[in-house]
């Protein structure tokens, strides 16, 4: 009886995958408002994105602006770190520049209705990239390195939260356990989250629009005191009310 030997195994595979993208969508070929717009909208986040892969959507740009320069298009969306990688055309001749500049040509892509915010779409942005990277020490602490935008929000579950970076106004840090932010914390911040009051939050320059431990709230219709405000500081609880200390 013959035996048959088995095939040796391939040192590859072929799914298939699917890859969302951020979609620029572009009104205007004149490229001197385009970096206008894109630094006023994005020169106080410059890590806004982080080569996040790119569709430009040419669909509802005006024929009347004049011819686009893709190739200088392309330059100034990496220099605000975006990773252009698709092109949705409008017509022949933005397919041909697309092919003739590498990117990959499509007829359709996946809008958000009108109905979505801005801060969810930075949600979706941040689930693509995972940005925020998990570092365990001893398995009691989550270490996110890189800044916290508007609308992000970072949950440490059972454990401490260390952040190494900016929380923006809007972004939402959250613990069970101890918060430290070494770098200024502008956003809110949430510790005790489930029900731990001697959990505390400690920050290179408090700067908060919402404090929260164990329950207990502070938000931005109180302002902070002076001899904290933008200062090292830590907060706790005391008698079920905040007590902010400079450090």
């Amino acid at each position: 009886m013959s035996s048959r030997t088995p095939a040796p195994a391939l040192s590859f595979e072929i799914k298939s995958a699917s890859l969302p993208l951020v979609s620029f969508v572009v009104k205007s070929a004149d490229l001197r408002v385009l970096a206008q717009d894109l630094q006023t909208r994005l020169g106080d986040t410059p890590d806004f994105f982080d080569n996040d892969p790119v569709l430009i959507d040419l669909q509802h740009l005006d024929s009347q602006t004049g011819p686009l320069d893709l190739p200088a298009m392309l330059h100034l969306l990496r220099s605000f770190r975006m990773n252009p990688v698709a092109l949705r055309p409008s017509n022949a001749a933005h397919e041909a520049a697309a092919t003739l500049a590498g990117l990959f040509v499509t007829a359709e892509a996946r809008t958000l209705p009108p109905s979505v915010s801005t801060q969810e779409v930075v949600r979706e942005v941040e689930v693509i990239r995972e940005v925020v990277r998990e570092v365990a020490s001893g398995g009691s602490a989550m270490v996110v390195d890189k800044p916290l935008r508007s609308g992000q929000h970072v949950y440490a579950k059972g454990r401490d939260l260390v952040v190494l970076s900016m929380v923006n106004p809007g972004a939402e840090i959250m613990a069970d356990g101890h918060i430290h932010v070494y770098a200024p914390l502008r956003g809110k911040a949430i510790a005790g989250a489930k029900g731990d009051t001697s959990a505390r939050i400690f920050t290179s320059s408090l700067e908060a629009e919402l404090l929260s431990i164990a329950g207990v709230y502070r938000t931005s219709d109180m302002p902070l005191p002076k001899e904290v405000l933008g200062k090292p500081a830590q907060v706790c609880l005391a008698d079920d009310k905040l007590v902010m200390q400079a450090l």
